[in-house]
């Protein structure tokens, strides 16, 4: 974030290789890191309102630790296979990324060597890592509007869908652009496509 800013400021900016990696590994941490915690909270707010009575046994100190720390060895491990396999490839001489930051898309498009084994990791992890915490996502609401649609209040209702409606304004937007900017050949994606897409999913949600 640091360089990005001074880039933004400067009139030739650029980043040295090392740090362009280095900004693609935590790039893809805390991108992965927040896929898995819209499920915790999804997960959460299932409980809240399908189980409101068993809410602090079910959702415990010890359960929610464990979720947050297997969802930081999951990243940790994903960022880092793909940061590796990156670093294998070699590039062209003159290198000008059109992007605002060093998006793995970006980067892929520079490569001279065979890409094959990036694009396959990022599609067979990029299912994982986005369609299971999707889909346990939509589990969870399909669930929740269940037993909404049970209450017999019009207010309760209302209140039960407000409460998950920031939430799924955020899943919305991250899984939305994420699925298209990613999990689409990137030859078919143009450089700006690519980048007011980037923006979407980094800067505006949450």
């Amino acid at each position: 974030m640091p360089k990005l800013l001074q880039n933004m400021q400067s009139q030739v900016p650029s980043i040295p290789y090392a740090g362009c990696l280095t900004q693609m590994y935590f790039f893809l941490f805390f991108g992965d890191l927040e896929s898995f915690l819209l499920v915790a909270m999804a997960y959460d707010r299932y409980v809240a309102i399908c189980f409101p009575l068993h809410y602090t046994t079910i959702m415990s100190p010890k359960l929610c630790f464990s979720l947050l720390m297997l969802s930081w060895v999951l990243t940790t491990f994903i960022s880092l296979l793909h940061t590796l396999l990156m670093a294998r490839l070699s590039f062209c001489a003159d290198n000008v990324i059109p992007h605002f930051f060093c998006d793995m898309s970006a980067l892929l498009k520079l490569a001279c060597s065979d890409i094959q084994i990036n694009e396959m990791v990022i599609f067979v992890l990029g299912g994982l890592i986005i369609f299971v915490p999707f889909l346990l996502i939509s589990l969870s609401y399909a669930w929740i509007v269940s037993s909404i649609l049970k209450v017999p209040s019009a207010r309760g209702i209302c209140k039960a869908f407000s409460t998950c409606g920031s939430h799924l304004s955020v899943v919305s937007l991250f899984y939305g652009t994420i699925i298209g900017l990613y999990l689409c050949p990137s030859a078919n994606n143009s450089t700006v496509k690519e980048t007011i897409m980037a923006v979407m999913y980094t800067v505006i949600t949450p």
